[in-house]
C-alpha cells in the first residue's frame, strides 16, 4: 500500500544528502509533508518557494461591481489583489487567465515578426520603410498593454481604471499606425497627393485623441449608465477604424465594380475587415455568455473571441500591408512623396505624448478608496459597492 524511493548508496546523490520518502497510504499526507520539510533541508530551498498558493476565486456577488463583467458568474480574482497574486493568477484558470495568453503569446509573434523584417529592411536609411516601422512597433505594442492590463486589473478599483487606460491608449495609437501605413502603401491611385491624402495621419491623430479621451470617460460612466458607457465606448473605437479604412472600402468597391483586378492584397484586406468586424461585434453584444450566463466563465466567453478575432485580424493586415508595400513601391515613388521622419517617427512620439497626457488627466480624476485587506474571507462580502 506504500510507494517508496530510497537514494541508494554508491549511485548519483541527484543534488540529495539524504534519503527522500513519497508515501502514498493511509496518513501519507502527514508523512508527505515530513518528506517536503527534509528535501527542503536537502535542496537548501526558501520557505517560500516550497509554500506558494494560488490565489482564491470568487463568484460575481463577492466582488464590487466594477469589477463585474455581463454573463460573467465567476472566476473572480480578489479585487485587492498584489502585484504577485496578479501574475500567479495567469497561471491558474480565472475569468482572465485566457484573455492573458490570447495577447500575450501573439505579442511575441509580432516580435518575432519584426525581428525577421528587420534583418530583410533597411529601417534605419531607407525613409519608404518607416510608416512600417511604426506600424510594426504598434501591433507590438497593444496585444502587450492589454495582457498587462489583464493581469493586474484585480490590484484596485483605481488600478483597473487605469490598467484600462492604458489599455485604451495602445488601442488608439495602433489605430494611429494603421492610418501612417494606409496614407503611405494602401492609398488608392487616384487618391493620391488628394487633399485627403497629404491630411490622412493629421485627421488620424485627432481620430487618436477622441478614442483614448472618450473610451477612458465611459469608465466614469460604467456604473451608473452602463449601455451608455457600452455605447460610448464602442464608437470611440469604431470612427478611428472606419476613417482609417475608408481608402480600403474605396480600393474594394472598385474592384467590385471592374475597376481592377483582385490581388494578394486586396484578399489579405478583406479577411482583415471580416475579422475586424467579429471582433466589434463580440466586443459590443457579449455573446454567448449573455445568452448562457456563468456557462463560459472560463473559456469561450466573448472578450477571449474577441481578442483571437482582433489578433488574427492584425495578421492579414499586416500581411497585406506588406504585399502593398512591395507591390506599389515603384509606382508610389514615382507619383508621391517619399515618407518624412517627422510624419512617421515624430507622429509617432507626438500621439504617445498626447496619449500618456490624458491618460494622467483621467487618472488624476479617479476617486481614491482607501485601501483595504487582501485576507477577507470567502464567505463575506470583499468591498463595500
Amino acid at each position: 500500500q506504500c510507494v517508496r524511493w530510497e537514494s541508494g548508496e554508491g549511485g548519483p546523490s541527484r543534488g540529495l544528502e539524504c534519503p527522500l520518502w513519497c508515501v502514498l497510504c493511509r496518513g501519507g499526507k502527514e508523512r508527505l509533508e515530513q518528506a517536503c520539510q527534509r528535501g527542503r533541508g536537502a535542496l537548501h530551498l526558501p520557505a517560500d518557494m516550497l509554500s506558494i498558493r494560488l490565489p482564491q476565486l470568487f463568484d460575481i456577488h463577492q466582488v464590487p461591481k466594477v469589477f463585474r463583467e455581463d454573463g460573467i458568474m465567476s472566476g473572480y480574482r480578489h479585487p485587492r489583489s498584489s502585484a504577485v497574486d496578479c501574475i500567479l493568477s495567469s497561471f491558474q484558470m480565472t475569468n482572465e487567465t485566457v484573455n492573458i495568453w490570447t495577447h500575450f503569446l501573439p505579442t511575441w509573434y509580432f516580435l518575432w515578426r519584426f525581428s525577421m523584417l528587420c534583418s530583410t529592411l533597411d529601417f534605419l536609411t531607407e525613409s519608404y520603410t518607416w510608416p512600417l516601422l511604426v506600424y510594426l512597433l504598434l501591433i507590438c505594442l497593444y496585444p502587450f498593454t492589454s495582457s498587462c492590463a489583464h493581469t493586474f486589473s484585480s490590484m484596485s478599483a483605481e488600478a483597473r481604471h487605469i490598467c484600462y487606460f492604458f489599455d485604451y491608449g495602445a488601442l488608439s495609437l495602433y489605430s494611429l499606425g494603421c492610418a501612417v501605413t494606409y496614407g503611405s502603401y494602401v492609398m488608392p491611385d487616384c487618391w493620391v497627393n488628394s487633399w485627403l491624402h497629404q491630411h490622412f495621419v493629421t485627421i488620424a491623430i485627432g481620430n487618436s485623441l477622441f478614442c483614448t479621451s472618450m473610451s477612458c470617460y465611459s469608465r466614469f460612466v460604467e456604473l451608473q449608465f452602463p449601455h451608455k458607457s457600452k455605447v460610448m465606448r464602442t464608437a470611440a473605437f469604431v470612427v478611428p477604424f472606419l476613417f482609417d479604412s475608408f481608402p480600403l472600402f474605396y480600393r474594394l468597391l472598385s474592384c467590385c465594380w471592374g475597376s481592377c483586378s483582385p490581388n494578394e492584397a486586396l484578399a489579405s484586406h478583406s479577411y482583415h475587415l471580416l475579422f475586424a468586424f467579429l471582433t466589434c461585434f463580440l466586443f459590443a453584444s457579449h455573446l454567448p455568455e449573455r445568452l448562457a450566463p456563468g456557462r463560459f466563465d472560463y473559456i469561450g466567453h466573448s472578450h477571449q473571441l474577441f481578442h483571437i478575432c482582433a489578433v488574427v485580424g492584425t495578421h492579414f493586415q499586416m500581411e497585406a500591408v506588406l504585399t502593398d508595400m512591395a507591390s506599389r513601391k515603384d509606382w508610389l515613388t514615382s507619383h508621391s512623396f517619399l515618407p518624412s521622419f517627422l510624419g512617421t517617427m515624430g507622429v509617432l512620439a507626438l500621439g504617445i505624448l498626447l496619449n500618456l497626457g490624458i491618460i494622467c488627466i483621467f487618472s488624476a480624476g479617479l476617486p481614491q478608496t482607501p485601501r483595504q485587506s487582501t485576507s477577507t474571507s470567502s464567505g463575506a462580502h470583499l468591498h463595500q459597492e
